[in-house]
């Protein structure tokens, strides 16, 4: 990183690139200066996210790559091409997501969770451990994880989500534990981040639903913002910590 604390020739992984989420932090990451490395399971969609991130900033590197989250060998093999052939890694960035509810606590599917385990905290455990050791050599590796603020107030139809993105969490600190230990009386040099939304909005969703409120969401590009700036500050400061983007319940 320069001087004044962008990103530039930084080396960013973003899992699960290809939503919203994930075009608005190519874009930003790409503007800053970083080359980001982003992966998906859907192809079609992450080509398409790629594209729109190179095309906004031309010049920026910006790669994509299919990679099954879910095979922890496929993701110590991303990882260590990333570092391969960049030279180095700075960061990943977790936003696989997705979401199973019922109506009520007696109408939870318990195959909702047997899906969200794979999707959230499965792939939370692949990358972790794929890119501690990379994060590690890195001056100013980080680790960030997008989470939900029902993982720490549950309602009744919600349990295997809020459950899930708890265990994401409890998992990511664990991490930062990893890396603070690492670090020794110098204190870490990577850090592991929660980054905590109620839930994300984004142009289309206004435009499918003009009169909704949408109160207490995140705007994906104030997220994407949000991930840059982690960097910007020292890993001390936000090693194992969670931040809120959202009134904290």
């Amino acid at each position: 990183m320069n001087g004044n604390g962008a990103l530039n020739g930084a080396v960013i992984a973003v899992a699960g690139a290809a939503g919203a989420a994930g075009r608005a932090t190519l874009l930003r990451l790409a503007e800053a200066g970083a080359t980001v490395v982003a992966s998906d399971a859907d192809a079609s969609r992450l080509a398409e996210a790629v594209d729109a991130a190179r095309y906004a900033h031309g010049g920026a590197t910006v790669t994509g790559d299919t990679v099954d989250l879910l095979d922890l060998d496929a993701a110590k093999d991303w990882a260590a091409r990333t570092e391969k052939e960049f030279g180095r890694v700075d960061g990943l960035v977790h936003l696989v997501g997705g979401w199973r509810g019922s109506s009520s606590f007696m109408e939870t599917d318990l195959a909702d969770w047997a899906f969200l385990d794979q999707l959230l905290i499965r792939t939370v455990q692949h990358t972790s451990l794929a890119f501690h050791d990379g994060l590690l050599r890195s001056d100013f590796g980080r680790y960030v994880l997008i989470s939900a603020a029902g993982a720490s107030k549950p309602t009744a139809g919600n349990a295997a989500y809020a459950a899930s993105k708890a265990a994401a969490e409890a998992w990511t600190l664990a991490l930062g534990d990893a890396f603070r230990k690492a670090g020794g009386e110098q204190g870490p040099s990577a850090a592991a981040v929660i980054l905590i939304v109620k839930a994300l909005v984004h142009d289309a969703m206004r435009a499918e639903r003009p009169n909704a409120k949408f109160a207490g969401f995140t705007d994906v590009k104030e997220l994407a913002e949000a991930i840059a700036g982690v960097w910007e500050r020292p890993a001390q400061e936000v090693n194992g910590k969670r931040l809120w983007l959202t009134e904290q319940p």
